[in-house]
């Protein structure tokens, strides 16, 4: 057997095939969809995936208003944030943000599963997440999926 025939094949911006893909959050449980979003912008599910390429797709998510978040996370969990000034922690939890921006909830959950570096930067600008059942992404022609069929 000859494996100097097998080739490494490493993906780069010229050569990686993006896809817009649409997801309909309503009904689905925060986590399950976040890390689902993360492996799709990732790239995890394509077979040319290159760690430090953005290789993944493009994501749109509707109705992320109407997320679940299981057991009492909805008052329990709270996100830290800090104004710089002494004795400036702030706590808020998912409740009060959705209250303000509901977007906000989910784009945080998806943020934290993301990369720390500026490759994690730029695969986080693939992401469009909208409160309502309307996107301004129609001209691309986003493909429908269930985020249970994906594994």
């Amino acid at each position: 057997m000859n494996t100097l025939s097998y080739k490494t094949i490493s993906a780069n911006k010229n050569t990686v095939n993006k896809e817009w893909l649409l997801i309909d959050a309503e009904g689905e449980i925060l986590g399950r969809l976040a890390s689902t979003a993360a492996k799709l912008l990732r790239g995890k599910h394509k077979t040319n995936f290159t760690p430090h390429v953005d290789c993944g797709d493009n994501i749109i998510i509707i109705n992320a208003d109407k997320v679940r978040l299981t057991g009492n996370k909805m008052t329990d969990k709270q996100y830290v944030r800090h104004t710089g000034y002494p004795g400036g922690q702030r706590f808020t939890t998912p409740k009060e943000l959705f209250a303000k921006k509901p977007i906000a909830v989910v784009e945080h959950a998806i943020r934290g599963m993301l990369p720390k570096t500026k490759l994690g930067d730029a695969i986080y600008r693939n992401l469009y997440v909208y409160a309502g059942n309307e996107h301004k992404h129609e001209a691309q022609k986003p493909r429908l999926i269930n985020i249970k069929d994906i594994k």
